[in-house]
């Protein structure tokens, strides 16, 4: 995934089109489990490598702190994913053959220069 949406969004929707992948879900989304919020597709986010500089929903976001850093899409953090998935934080989509989208199966790009420290404390993704 690389970033998440918190609490702090105010549903403008200004960031999910500006995701090159289509890894962010509008309020309603019936693949969205957050209500009143914007969701990001931790499957599918790629943190904008190979598309831009930085992430382009933080760009667009004009709430501070509703966009933070996450930790890779990377098979190091499929327990991570999994149990949150498990807990409902996350809706990982489900391959009709390949099962659970865990990174095991397809993990993500992700910017390295974004510190572990800096992911596990959710940092703001337009401070860096």
């Amino acid at each position: 995934m690389a970033v998440k949406i918190t609490d702090e969004c105010i549903a403008c929707e200004a960031c999910e089109s500006e995701c090159p992948v289509a890894a962010i879900l509008a309020d309603g989304n019936e693949k969205n489990p957050k209500d009143g919020i914007l969701y990001v597709k931790p499957e599918s986010c790629v943190e904008c490598v190979d598309h831009a500089d930085a992430p382009r929903c933080a760009e667009a976001c004009p709430t501070v702190g509703a966009i933070v850093w996450d930790m890779p899409y990377t098979t190091d953090f499929s327990a991570y994913y999994s149990s949150r998935h498990q807990s409902g934080d996350y809706k990982i989509r489900e391959h009709k053959s390949k099962g659970l989208m865990l990174p095991e199966i397809k993990s993500q790009k992700f910017r390295p220069e974004i510190s572990m420290s800096i992911r596990e404390a959710y940092g703001n993704v337009s401070e860096f």
